[in-house]
C-alpha cells in the first residue's frame, strides 16, 4: 500500500510540473503568425497603429521591443536611443547616424521621448510603410489599446512577444541590468493579467535566465543571430534550460533543426521572413510560426 501511494504521488507531482511549465503556443494556435514590430513593412514600427493594423490583418502574436526610460517607464522601441532612420526631433529636425546614440532613451524621461515623432519620415527600406505623426508608446498604453480593440470588435485574444533590448556591454548606460529590466517589464504584464499570453524573447541570455528563475509561468524565446556559428545544442547549453520557443534568423532553419526542436518540445519560430516563397518553404519544413514585417503576405490567400 505504501509503495502504491509513493508511485501515485510521484505521478501527480510529474503531472503538476508538466501543467505548470508554460507551453510554446496556446492550443487554439496551430501556426503562429507574428507581426514584427507590429507590421513594420506597412506601418511605423513599434507603435499603436502598427499593432492595430496587425490585428486587422489577423496575426496571432504581436511582436515588439521594450526599452526603459529615465523615469523607469517601459516603452516600445527597437533601439534604446532615437534611430536616425525614423526619428524627428520636437523641433522638426532629423538626426544622423553618428548622432543617434546621443539621444539615449535611458537618459530621457517619457514626456521627452513622447515629444519625438517616429512615423512621419519615409523609410528607405520599407516603401509601403504608411506615414503618420506618432510617438513611441508606453507598453501599458499598447496593451490597453489592443485589448480595447479586440473587445470592441469581438476578436480572439492575441499573444504579446516582447523582446528585451539589452546586452552586457551597455548595462546602466542604455538600459538597467537584467533583473531590474525584467522586474519593470513584469510589473506591467502582471498588472494587466497577461502572463498567460506573453512571451519574453531576447538575444541576451541573462534576461531569459532571470525569467526562468523568477517567473516560470511566463514563456521564453531564445533569439539567435543569423551569423551565429553555434549549434542548437550549444545555444541551449549557454542558456542553461530549454525555452518554450527557439527563434533563429530564418536562413539558419533546416530539417535537422525542425526535428531537434520537436524532440526537445520547443516551438520553432524564425525571424524575420519578408517574402512569400521563404514563408512557404519554412512552413513546408514544419516550423511552428514566422515573424514577419509583412503579415499581409503570410495571411494572403
Amino acid at each position: 500500500m505504501r509503495i502504491f501511494i509513493i508511485i501515485l504521488l510521484s505521478h501527480i507531482s510529474l503531472f503538476s510540473c508538466r501543467m505548470n511549465k508554460p507551453s510554446g503556443l496556446p492550443p487554439q494556435i496551430t501556426f503562429d503568425v507574428q507581426g514584427h514590430r507590429g507590421c513594420r513593412g506597412l506601418m511605423p514600427e513599434n507603435t499603436i497603429p502598427a499593432m492595430i493594423k496587425a490585428i486587422q490583418l489577423g496575426v496571432t502574436t504581436l511582436e515588439m521591443d521594450a526599452v526603459i526610460t529615465a523615469d523607469k517607464k517601459v516603452i516600445l522601441s527597437h533601439e534604446p536611443f532615437m534611430s536616425w532612420e525614423i526619428a524627428t526631433s520636437p523641433e522638426g529636425k532629423s538626426i544622423t547616424f553618428k548622432e543617434e546614440k546621443n539621444y539615449n532613451i535611458y537618459r530621457m524621461d517619457f514626456a521627452t521621448v513622447s515629444s519625438w515623432d517616429v512615423g512621419s519620415r519615409p523609410h528607405q527600406r520599407f516603401p509601403r510603410q504608411e506615414k503618420m505623426k506618432v510617438s513611441k508608446p508606453l507598453l501599458e498604453d499598447v496593451i490597453d489599446s489592443v485589448e480595447a480593440y479586440i473587445k470592441k470588435n469581438h476578436l480572439p485574444p492575441v499573444q504579446y512577444n516582447i523582446e528585451t533590448k539589452c546586452q552586457p556591454s551597455t548595462d546602466n548606460i542604455f538600459h538597467p541590468e537584467p533583473a531590474e529590466f525584467i522586474g519593470l517589464l513584469m510589473e506591467v504584464i502582471r498588472k494587466n493579467k497577461l502572463t498567460a499570453r506573453v512571451i519574453i524573447q531576447s538575444f541576451d541570455v541573462r534576461t531569459l535566465k532571470v525569467m526562468h528563475e523568477k517567473y516560470k509561468d511566463v514563456r521564453t524565446a531564445l533569439l539567435v543571430e543569423g551569423f551565429s556559428k553555434q549549434s542548437l545544442a550549444e545555444n541551449l547549453q549557454g542558456l542553461g534550460f530549454v525555452p518554450a520557443i527557439y527563434s533563429p534568423e530564418f536562413n539558419l532553419v533546416n530539417a535537422e533543426m525542425v526535428a531537434a526542436c520537436k524532440e526537445k518540445g520547443m516551438k520553432l519560430i524564425p525571424w524575420t521572413v519578408n517574402d512569400k516563397p521563404n514563408i512557404d518553404k519554412l512552413k513546408a519544413l514544419g516550423v511552428d510560426g514566422v515573424i514577419t514585417d509583412y503579415p499581409d503576405l503570410m495571411l494572403s490567400k
